[in-house]
C-alpha cells in the first residue's frame, strides 16, 4: 500500500500511529508526543475511520495492534522518514520552542556520570523538551534506534550492531577500587597481588569475554573472577561488604565510588587500553533535524564538561 496516494490522510496522524504501535499505551504515547490523552484518542479514532480497521485491541497486556496495523507499520515509517528527511530537515529544529521527548539508551554508569550534565544542558537549551532514559538489552539497541523509540545510544559497545552510525565522544582510563580496610593492599597494588585476589567484573551481556575490562584477561595471566554483574552501581556496595574483592572500573566512576568511606582507588598494575565512549544512531535519522541537534548537544557537552 502506498500511503502517499491517499491524499485525504492527515500526515499528523502518522506519528500517533507509529508511537502507539511501539508503546501500546495511550497515556505513554501522549506523554512521549507531548499531547493530551484525549488528543491521542481522537487521533486514533480518525485513523480507525480512515483505514476501516480497529487497529488496536485492548488486552490484559495493553493495546495490541491488529494484523492490519502491523501491515501498515512499514509504509507508515517510510512516509514519516520521507517527511523527516526531505521536508522537516529544511525547516530545522528550534530547541527554544520545541516540545518533544528524546529517548537515550544509557547504562547505569552513563546515568551516574553523563546524565546530570546532559540534563542540565537540555533544560537550558530546550526547556520544552524532555528526556527518557532507556536500558535496552544489547541485542535490541539497533531495533530501538531504528524504530525511533530511542534517538541515541551512549556508551562503550563492544559489538556495534551493523549499520549504525557512531561518533566518538572521549576516551578514559581504568583504575582499580579496593576496600580501604583491606590491609593486604598498601598504597599501591602489585601485579602479583592483583592476580591473586578475587575480582568483580561488569558485563552487560553476562559473558566474561564481553566485560568492560576483558582485555586484562587476554594475556597469559587470568584474573580470579568471583562475580559478574551488569550493574556498575552495585560494585562499591559489594566491595564494602566483602573486603577481599576488588574491581577495575572507569576512572570517573572510581572517583565517585571513593566517596564511600570504605572505598579507595589504586592504579591498576597492568596495562589497560583506554575505553572509548561513543554515541550511536540509526541511518534513518541521520538527516533528522532534531536528532542532529541532540547529537551536537551531546558532543558539545562532553567536549566542554569532560576535558
Amino acid at each position: 500500500m502506498n500511503l502517499l496516494n491517499n491524499v485525504d490522510l492527515d500526515l499528523n496522524l502518522l506519528p500517533v500511529f507509529e508511537t502507539l504501535v511501539r508503546l501500546r499505551n495511550v497515556s505513554r504515547a501522549a506523554e512521549e508526543l507531548g499531547m493530551s490523552q484525549s488528543t491521542v484518542s481522537h487521533a486514533l479514532k480518525r485513523l480507525r475511520a480512515f483505514f476501516g480497521d480497529p487497529l488496536f485491541l485492548k488486552t490484559g497486556s495493553g493495546m495490541q495492534p491488529t494484523p492490519r496495523a502491523l501491515q501498515l507499520l512499514a509504509p507508515v515509517r517510510t512516509v514519516m522518514e520521507t517527511v523527516r528527511g526531505e521536508l522537516l530537515v529544511r525547516e530545522g529544529f528550534e530547541p527554544a520552542t520545541a516540545r518533544r521527548s528524546f529517548g537515550v539508551c544509557l547504562t547505569d554508569m552513563g546515568g551516574l556520570i553523563f546524565l546530570p550534565r546532559l540534563v542540565a544542558r537540555l533544560r537550558l537549551a530546550a526547556p520544552g523538551c524532555t528526556l527518557r532514559v532507556l536500558q535496552v538489552p544489547m541485542g535490541q539497541i539497533a531495533g530501538a534506534l531504528e524504530s525511533g523509540e530511542a534517538d541515541l545510544a551512549l556508551g562503550s559497545l563492544h559489538s556495534v550492531p551493523e549499520g549504525l552510525f557512531q561518533q566518538q565522544l572521549f576516551e578514559r582510563s581504568f583504575v582499580t577500587i579496593v576496600n580501604r580496610g583491606n590491609r593486604r593492599i598498601g598504597e599501591t597494588l602489585s601485579r602479583e597481588r592483583f592476580f591473586a585476589m578475587e575480582h568483580i567484573v561488569v558485563s552487560l551481556s553476562g559473558r566474561l569475554d564481553d566485560a568492560y575490562d576483558a582485555v586484562i584477561d587476554q594475556g597469559n595471566e587470568k584474573r580470579r573472577i568471583y562475580l559478574s554483574t551488569p550493574h556498575f552501581l552495585t560494585v562499591p556496595m559489594i566491595i564494602e561488604q566483602n573486603p577481599e574483592l576488588i574491581a577495575t572500573v572507569p576512572r570517573e566512576l572510581a572517583t565517585k565510588f571513593a566517596r564511600y568511606k570504605s572505598i579507595r582507588m589504586v592504579e591498576t598494575p597492568v596495562s589497560v587500553p583506554p575505553f572509548g565512549i561513543r554515541q550511536f544512531w540509526h541511518p534513518r535519522f541521520q538527516h533528522d533535524a532534531a536528532n542532529a541537534w541532540l547529537r551536537k548537544l551531546v558532543k558539545d557537552t562532553f567536549d566542554t564538561d569532560l576535558e
